[in-house]
């Protein structure tokens, strides 16, 4: 009886080799080969699921992005406001090595992204997803008054981004030299502007 092959499966199995080996060697090492080899496929299984390594980093950047999403779902739950804000943003920050190397599978298809179209429009519109939502949680927070800076929202959440994707180069270049509670500082010194102390408070 021929075995059954769950395709699905198999694609995720590809895309998740990738991205592990883009995080190890980086895009160029990323060969067709060694992402076979490390999803334990032989060479040619990759074709009838990929037919060139740009559709897999693609495929990687959407599987890291999908990643992040759960990871920001289940911080996010139960919380509102200027904490559920902040636990976004620290699920995007890379903050352990496991987010570090997810930030070195964006780096490089941003790079792919310059020049595609198709790539491009994959970005932003995962980019607008994150504006729509944190937008939602500061709308919240300056509802229940956590929030007071004269700041528009939007000019908020596109400085946040900012930081956020700015955050992923510095640390996937020098991991080192940016620790989590650096990252992690930062981010509350920014919060604590969105809440400025008038000096009347402090008559």
């Amino acid at each position: 009886m021929p075995k059954i092959v769950n395709h699905d499966q198999r694609r995720l199995e590809l895309v998740d080799a990738t991205w592990r080996i883009i995080a190890r060697h980086g895009i160029e090492g990323a060969t067709m080969r060694e992402i076979a080899s490390e999803a334990g496929f032989a060479n040619g299984a990759l074709k009838p699921y990929f037919h060139t390594k740009d559709d897999l980093i693609a495929l990687a950047f959407e599987h890291v992005f999908n990643r992040t999403n759960k990871r920001i779902t289940t911080q996010t739950a139960g919380r509102v406001g200027l904490a559920a804000l902040r636990a976004f943003c620290q699920e995007v920050l890379p903050l352990d090595e496991d987010r570090i190397n997810e930030a070195r599978i964006v780096i490089p298809f941003w790079q792919k992204a310059l020049t595609s179209a198709a790539k491009a429009e994959l970005h932003e519109t995962s980019m607008n997803q994150w504006r729509a939502a944190m937008e939602q949680h500061l709308r919240h927070a300056r509802e229940r008054g956590e929030v007071t800076a004269d700041t528009r929202d939007e000019d908020i959440v596109n400085q946040l981004m900012c930081m956020l994707l700015g955050a992923q180069i510095i640390a996937a270049m020098s991991p080192h030299d940016h620790l989590p509670a650096q990252l992690s500082a930062q981010l509350e010194a920014y919060l604590l502007l969105l809440h400025p102390v008038s000096s009347d408070s402090h008559g």
